[in-house]
């Protein structure tokens, strides 16, 4: 016998009604859709119109970037030298990769390859911390020299300064990754102790990432000390060339008090060689070198770098949402949305590093 259904959605007897017979079948599927096409059709369109506000977020960015390069094109040939675009590459190459495990990641979920998909959001993580790892490293020589935004810049124009020992600043970022490793490695013995083969899943992947994160910095510290190792030779011969009497040399007094440690022959000759770079401009490089000058720069690198860095650390927030899911199963070739989503936002993100890493890193 049939009953009259209401418009709250229940019957006469007081029952609920569906109007969708397979929802029951269908946990994954929301009541207010027919068809799991729709649902992806739907969420789809909302991840496209995120994204299209984060495009415009970064614009207002990429605009500032332009305007202030245009007006000051003499800082940005100054400051850029500050800049390793041996780092740079090194992230660009992590990021493209990630995309690629990310794009595999969302094949396995529609293949319902659950150890595929675990494995891709692993690598993806790993990547991800393996590029704040190198970005640390980048931060931290930048505050040691003083490159700071404008209204905290100390500089004393040194590109590529010689620089010796770790980072008390590097140490300092590092607190809370360290705290994870040792955090993870507990977790993930303890579910192997246990045999709680779900939970070590989740747990061997995020310990791999926190891990990760150290191999970055490794990297980083490795690529920074052979750059300034061959800086380092290359302003030896200057010196040199100022001891012949073919340059005049720069007085840098004032700047091994400040870094007594480093060698002033090396400081004089990177002074002389920043000095007779040329800048469009006709600017003296002392103009440059001030709060108002290359501290603009930096202002505006720390800016789109930092919030690119803060969107890195969100989707990897999500990610761990997306492998918790992953270990229980949950998608398939009918509901794989919120991994295709995710990865469509970390497209963008890697998207925006490839005409950022350009943009402050290759063009002088």
């Amino acid at each position: 016998m049939s009953h009259a259904i209401d418009a709250g959605g229940h019957d006469d007897h007081g029952h609920e009604g569906h109007g969708h017979g397979e929802h029951g079948h269908m946990p994954f599927l929301a009541h207010h859709f027919d068809d799991p096409e729709q649902q992806f059709d739907s969420g789809k369109l909302g991840m496209w119109l995120f994204l299209v506000t984060e495009v415009l977020f970064f614009s207002g960015m990429f605009c500032a970037y332009a305007l202030y390069r245009a007006r000051n094109p003499e800082v940005w040939t100054f400051a850029s030298q500050f800049l390793n675009e041996t780092l740079g590459a090194f992230n660009t190459g992590v990021l493209l990769f990630s995309s690629l495990s990310m794009a595999w990641g969302v094949r396995c979920a529609q293949l319902r390859q659950r150890t595929g998909l675990v494995v891709c959001l692993a690598t993806t993580l790993g990547c991800a911390a393996m590029f704040l790892g190198i970005k640390a490293v980048e931060y931290t020589h930048k505050w040691d020299l003083g490159l700071l935004p404008a209204g905290f810049y100390e500089s004393q124009f040194l590109p590529h300064a010689p620089h010796t020992g770790l980072s008390s600043w590097l140490y300092t970022l590092s607190y809370i990754p360290a705290a994870c490793v040792v955090g993870f490695a507990i977790w993930y013995v303890l579910t192997i102790v246990q045999g709680k083969k779900r939970m070590s899943e989740i747990a061997g992947p995020l310990l791999v990432t926190a891990l990760c994160y150290f191999v970055g910095v490794l990297i980083g510290i490795a690529f920074q000390n052979a750059e300034e190792a061959a800086h380092k030779a290359e302003h030896t011969a200057t010196a040199h060339v100022v001891a012949d009497g073919e340059k005049e040399p720069v007085d840098a007094e004032h700047i091994v008090g400040e870094h007594g440690d480093h060698n002033a022959d090396a400081l004089s000759a990177t002074v002389g060689a920043a000095s007779e770079a040329g800048v469009p401009g006709g600017r003296p490089i002392e103009a440059i070198d001030q709060k108002g000058g290359a501290g603009l720069f930096f202002s505006i690198y720390y800016c789109m770098t930092g919030v690119h860095a803060l969107h890195i650390l969100g989707g990897m927030g999500v990610m761990v949402w997306l492998l918790v899911r992953a270990t229980k199963d949950q998608f398939n070739e009918q509901y794989f949305g919120p991994v295709d989503y995710v990865g469509l936002y970390w497209h963008l993100v890697d998207l925006i590093w490839i005409y950022l890493f350009p943009l402050l890193y290759l063009i002088k």
